[in-house]
């Protein structure tokens, strides 16, 4: 009898450390996965992103500590280089943006928006009234930008409607043509949107 038990009991113990190391295994495959941020377009942040033949204005540099610096009407690319909804793929432009109602689907709240615009103001040197501007996504919500992303939220001066609208307007129509690829799209309207709306044949 004692001789059986001992085989169960290390039988039993076998089976313990056999559970053990299974657990350890997949604690740590569990922990090594990592978590993507949301998404950003490939090199936005960069020139050179822009649709073939667009034309990007004249060295951008760096920002000042703590500053933000417009390029004309164009935003500062490093503080705003755009960010992609990642739900949103050319695969499925006809069930998301291309569907009406889709971009006021998605739209966030003016609570949250209004927030962020008053801190872009400051770290865009701003000193005028909030209503002064327009808290613009860079990339539209109808070209599959993302909603919430400050990265893809600037203060742009002016009121809404602006030129900028007819460019998003026009791209998105192209896009749901097919005359255009999505990417194309947001790469073009997040490095300059006025030679995008050029190439788009919007002008003024």
């Amino acid at each position: 009898m004692a001789r059986r038990w001992t085989r169960l009991g290390t039988g039993a113990l076998g089976t313990v450390l056999l559970l053990s190391t299974v657990a350890c295994t997949s604690t740590s495959s569990s922990t090594s996965t990592s978590t993507l941020p949301s998404s950003t377009l490939p090199g936005s942040t960069l020139p050179g992103s822009t649709l073939p033949g667009s034309t990007l204005p004249g060295p951008v540099g760096t920002i000042r500590a703590g500053g933000c610096h417009t390029r004309g009407v164009l935003p500062d690319p490093l503080c705003t280089p755009g960010a992609i909804n990642p739900a949103v793929t050319q695969a499925n432009i006809h069930s998301t943006i291309c569907v009406a109602g889709f971009s006021t689907s998605i739209r966030p709240p003016s609570s949250y928006t209004d927030a962020l615009k008053r801190t872009q103001m400051k770290e865009y040197g701003f000193t005028d009234r909030p209503s002064a501007h327009e808290e613009d996504h860079l990339i539209s919500l109808e070209l599959g930008g993302n909603p919430t992303d400050p990265r893809n939220l600037w203060p742009e001066p002016g009121a809404s409607p602006n030129p900028k609208d007819r460019v998003e307007d026009a791209a998105h129509r192209a896009v749901c043509a097919g005359a255009l690829s999505l990417t194309a799209a947001q790469q073009g309207i997040a490095s300059d949107w006025v030679a995008l709306g050029k190439q788009l044949g919007i002008t003024g």
